[in-house]
């Protein structure tokens, strides 16, 4: 018997939950509060012609079932690209991941000396237990590297000082990777044949992306959810979440009531979801929701004269100097991006909180200063610059503070009493994931309503997209064969 299901948020999860429903002839209703573009964070927004992201999407997962939607939803529409990013540091630009007699270069051999000495120190002796963002890395790379390469990117992007932030965030962005791990890369390039899943996702050099940007992908997406009975409401967020009677009811933003939902599944920030649930949720949920952070920034889309043209996907600035944070160059992540070869087009992020200075800067303003800061970092001339556009994107991130842990166990604890609900995707979980993690926590909720029980737990998606069973660990653990997930209810 088909399944009524809502779900919130028109993003990665949302729409591969509303298209394995569909295809699965369950009854969906998507709702989605932007007027106009789905993919969420995902998305691609354009401006006279030019194609721009909000932040890069890499396509790459060591998940097969992952790799398979993207496959099966755009096809010969994916590009294989070539990963080219550098670092930006002390007026110089260094490779990433890193090439070693390059880095040994331009850090000079006194400098590159004492990296190396700071690196032994923290193998010698290590902080033990690290709890925080700065001691972890410190252990993985040395305290001198930390300060070089590490600490400036990290409190532009957070806001706050390292010590502040979990070291669970730097477990999970930069896994598997230390200064000895770097430089054995550098040295003895691994093999294609060594598989995706030995690969360190930081230190891939290709990936495919989509001919016009993530946003195509997830567009036809929609479009072929349409064409499977799947309805779309767009510029339709979800103001009330109301469970009665074991079935669910949706409010939405312009008035109107869906009811006889049996399950919600919501890619929603968790800080704005848990107020609209009603019967409100036990004090100490409703209370941690609240007490969760995000980070903001916005884009400022700079079309230049192609006349300084530099191959670099996107470049981190780690130069205290300047405010950008990150330069993406979009006609590196395909030329179909930008209508007239002749031009280029850059996306210079800015991390900032939602109501702060930069985030309500008049967008001329805006323009200007990322020209200015283009021109002294060298990247291209003022005369150049022939037009600019601002994008500005609220809960990017969710940050990773020292009590986030708890905040986001005490939800769902309190959740528990509300039978049908999932949390899905980076905001929905409150996860500071990529993608395909997005994607496999929507896959494995879609599972569980099709077979009519839990065979899936989603919290227990890893940050590369694979599924472990609860409290175990360890590679044995991990329950997959041949790519294909394994139910509970058979092992």
């Amino acid at each position: 018997m088909a399944k009524k299901v809502a779900i919130i948020g028109a993003g990665p999860a949302g729409l591969t939950a509303a298209y394995l429903l569909g295809k699965a002839q369950q009854e969906v209703v998507v709702f989605e509060k932007d007027p106009q573009y789905v993919g969420g964070i995902s998305r691609t927004e354009t401006y006279k012609g030019y194609a721009f992201d909000i932040g890069g999407h890499r396509f790459f997962s060591k998940s097969k079932e992952v790799e398979d939607f993207w496959t099966e939803i755009l096809g010969d529409e994916m590009l294989e690209r070539p990963r080219s990013s550098r670092i930006y540091y002390n007026k110089k630009f260094f490779s990433y991941p890193l090439v070693a007699m390059e880095a040994l270069q331009k850090l000079g051999i006194i400098e590159s000396g004492l990296c190396v000495l700071s690196y032994l120190q923290a193998k010698m002796f290590p902080v033990k237990n690290p709890t925080n963002f700065e001691d972890w890395v410190t252990n993985q790379f040395g305290k001198r590297l930390f300060n070089i390469f590490f600490r400036t990117y990290t409190e532009k992007v957070w806001g706050i000082p390292c010590k502040e932030i979990s070291a669970d965030w730097a477990a999970q962005r930069i896994k598997g990777l230390s200064l000895s791990s770097a430089i054995w890369n550098a040295l003895f390039k691994p093999k294609a044949s060594g598989g995706k899943d030995k690969v360190i996702k930081t230190l891939i050099d290709s990936f495919r992306y989509p001919k016009r940007g993530p946003g195509l992908m997830w567009e036809t997406c929609r479009d072929k959810c349409i064409a499977m009975g799947v309805q779309v409401e767009m510029n339709c967020g979800a103001k009330g979440v109301h469970q009665e009677a074991g079935k669910w009811s949706i409010t939405t933003t312009d008035g109107r009531t869906f009811e006889g939902f049996d399950h919600v599944l919501s890619s929603a920030p968790i800080r704005e979801l848990i107020p609209s649930i009603q019967p409100q949720l036990e004090a100490s949920g409703y209370q941690a929701a609240q007490k969760l952070g995000y980070r903001d920034f916005l884009t400022v889309v700079l079309i230049c004269k192609d006349e300084d043209a530099f191959d670099d996907n996107w470049i981190y600035i780690h130069d205290p100097s300047v405010k950008v944070g990150r330069i993406q160059n979009f006609k590196s992540w395909s030329p179909y991006m930008v209508p007239d070869p002749a031009m280029a087009c850059y996306g210079l992020e800015y991390f900032c909180f939602e109501g702060d200075g930069l985030w309500t800067s008049k967008d001329e303003d805006l323009i200007a200063l990322a020209t200015k800061e283009m021109v002294q970092i060298g990247l291209t001339k003022a005369s150049a610059v022939v037009d600019g556009y601002v994008v500005r994107q609220p809960k990017a991130y969710p940050v990773y503070d020292h009590t986030y842990k708890e905040n986001v166990e005490a939800i769902r604890e309190a959740l528990k009493p509300y039978p049908g609900i999932y949390l899905m995707g980076r905001n929905g979980m409150h996860k500071y994931n990529n993608q395909d993690h997005s994607m496999m926590t929507a896959m494995l909720a879609a599972k569980n309503i099709i077979a009519g029980e839990e065979l899936y737990d989603v919290w227990n998606v890893n940050e590369d997209a694979e599924y472990h069973e609860g409290g175990l660990r360890g590679e044995e653990d991990t329950q997959k064969v041949v790519g294909r997930l394994v139910p509970k209810r058979v092992q």
